[in-house]
């Protein structure tokens, strides 16, 4: 099973103790892309909907052209979530990430064919081992699929929700979340054990091709390419369908419902949720179905 993580988890664009960050400065661009751009409308409420990729390298020009004047239009911005401070992270994942006193180290809770590349991993972020020792399977493996990413110069400050964040607070708009930190990190957490478990060890499976993944997917998001973002999603996504409708389909169903309501208020509304949540046939816009909404491709 591939992991779906890098496809998936918002959190990936977050720091976290086994994955901190460094700050940065997004750099001049030099490659223009155009990801891909819906809306949904009526007489007076208009949503538009921008899949983002939530950490990237300096140098694509994304914010341009029909994204910049849609985001322009909207006197608010959506997100997954709105990021909390430092101290409210720490004391989250403090609360959600770790167990106080396992009953089994983590290490042996993985098949033992896994161990010693499970360790020599964890050795890189710096971690003692009574810390990773402690943490439950899901973070392990979000904090280790965002160390290859990290170290090829994948970052937050370059991402989409970075980037449209600034532009809101300069421009006086509204910053919402369809989610909350702690929610976040409750849907990894509510995963079944096993699910947690396999998620790990597909990740160390995976860990190796971290970087070919993330430079093909960024290229089908920079040309605006949903169906193969959506391959993508179904190839991390089809063997473990527990994860799938964690990450994925009831998210997704839960957005669509969100949608629907915000469409009864009029105004303009820009939401940005991750690319896989608006590729394949259980994406939002799918969803969008059930409440009889039509979301249409905006071209450019």
């Amino acid at each position: 099973m591939r992991s779906p993580l890098l496809a998936a988890a918002p959190l990936l664009a977050l720091a976290t103790p086994a994955c901190a960050q460094s700050p940065s400065t997004p750099a001049p661009a030099t490659t223009d892309a155009d990801p891909a751009l819906w809306v949904v409308k009526d007489d007076d409420t208009t949503i538009y909907l921008f899949g983002t990729i939530h950490v990237l390298k300096p140098g694509l020009s994304w914010f341009d052209e029909a994204v910049k004047t849609a985001f322009d239009r909207s006197q608010t911005l959506v997100l997954e979530m709105v990021e909390p401070d430092a101290a409210t992270q720490q004391k989250v994942v403090a609360a959600k990430a770790f167990d106080a006193a396992p009953a089994t180290p983590l290490t042996q809770r993985l098949n033992p064919k896994y161990r010693t590349t499970f360790t020599q991993v964890m050795a890189k972020t710096g971690l003692p081992a009574t810390m990773y020792e402690k943490m439950r399977p899901w973070f392990a493996a979000v904090s280790l699929t965002a160390l290859p990413v990290q170290e090829l110069g994948y970052v937050p400050a370059n991402g989409p929700e970075a980037v449209l964040t600034q532009a809101a607070k300069a421009q006086g708009k509204a910053v919402r979340g369809l989610e909350t930190f702690e929610g976040q990190l409750s849907i990894f957490d509510g995963l079944s054990d096993a699910a947690q478990v396999k998620l790990l060890e597909s990740t160390l499976d995976e860990l190796p091709t971290a970087g070919p993944t993330m430079t093909k997917m960024v290229a089908d998001w920079s040309r605006g390419d949903p169906d193969a973002l959506a391959t993508d999603m179904n190839d991390t996504l089809k063997e473990s369908p527990e994860v799938a409708r964690a990450l994925l389909t009831d998210r997704n169903k839960r957005w669509a419902g969100w949608i629907a309501e915000r469409m009864k208020t009029p105004g303009t509304v820009f939401v940005a949720v991750g690319a896989g949540h608006l590729a394949g046939p259980e994406s939002v816009q799918a969803m969008l179905g059930a409440y009889k909404l039509k979301a249409v491709r905006v071209r450019y």
